[in-house]
């Protein structure tokens, strides 16, 4: 009979982790992406290769560009679920200088109202249905389940963290979390420039159609994300190649009339790591497809 393999721990005292490490990996577990923030509630700076935006990346860390680096970089864009990553010596030597935890809302499918003073916190009490709650240094985060468009100053003391954006992690918070409500979906809407209204449709040259613009109508829009996705989810083999050639395929046909929101990108990267993708990766092949098609 074969003796069962007994496991023998090295003597001596065990490395202990740092705290916000070990936060960041029970987060990780249950499917929110993490990043470690530096002093000042900052993401920690670009490396070597992407300082100053040299790889491609747009200003204020808002993008990532097309490089995939070992360590902490690109701000949101670095957040990760993998646990192997977070625990390497390049993000281990980030975390013991981090100070508190981020999180990608937009990627775990959230987002964050913050409420940044009582005022803030007064009128969501008024006007937004209730759902979970977490006190922060000067007001609240209310969180919500689904996705949308992350936009600062809103309104007084009210900002929009989700796509594109990150979010101290300040503990589970009270309540139920709710879906997130059309109230919310619409302070991140922007109002039409008085010198370029939004017109209501938009004219193409003659012969294509009926006349008018066919990404501006929701069902045909819907359609053509719905089998973006199931293209990913069918793949079978080179992944990688697949993302990149639906991503390609939906900013040729939709990236130059405005169509796309982020709540359609979030849609095509969610499909992806649903494939194995890592969030990287997918910023990657959305910023090459995009050079690849000069947008």
């Amino acid at each position: 009979m074969t003796q069962p393999t007994t496991i023998r721990r090295v003597p001596g005292p065990q490395p202990r982790l740092p705290e916000p490490l070990r936060t960041a990996l029970t987060l990780a577990a249950t499917g929110v992406p993490v990043l470690p923030l530096r002093q000042g509630k900052v993401p920690f700076g670009n490396c070597h290769r992407c300082a100053n935006n040299a790889c491609g990346g747009r200003p204020n860390m808002k993008s990532a560009g097309p490089c995939r680096c070992p360590g902490v970089c690109h701000a949101w864009a670095a957040a990760t679920t993998d646990p192997a990553a977070l625990a390497s010596p390049a993000w281990t030597a980030a975390w013991r200088r981090a100070v508190s935890v981020a999180y990608h809302p937009g990627a775990a499918g959230l987002t964050v109202v913050d409420l940044d003073n009582p005022a803030a916190i007064a009128w969501a009490r008024e006007t937004l249905p209730a759902t979970r709650a977490v006190p922060t240094t000067r007001g609240e985060h209310w969180i919500y389940r689904g996705t949308m468009t992350s936009r600062n100053a809103v309104r007084d003391g009210v900002d929009i963290k989700s796509a594109m954006s990150y979010a101290r992690y300040l503990g589970p918070g009270t309540g139920t979390m709710t879906a997130l409500p059309d109230a919310v979906r619409a302070l991140a809407m922007k109002e039409p420039s008085p010198a370029r209204p939004a017109p209501h449709a938009v004219t193409v040259p003659a012969g294509a159609g009926n006349g008018l613009c066919p990404h501006r109508t929701p069902a045909y829009l819907d359609r053509g994300i719905a089998m973006a996705e199931q293209r990913i989810t069918e793949a079978r083999s080179a992944v990688h190649t697949t993302v990149y050639r639906t991503f390609l395929a939906v900013l040729s046909t939709h990236g130059q009339c405005g169509c796309l929101t982020d709540a359609h990108v979030v849609r095509l990267f969610a499909a992806a790591q649903a494939k194995g993708e890592t969030l990287r990766h997918c910023t990657d092949a959305w910023t090459n497809a995009r050079t690849r098609l000069g947008l």
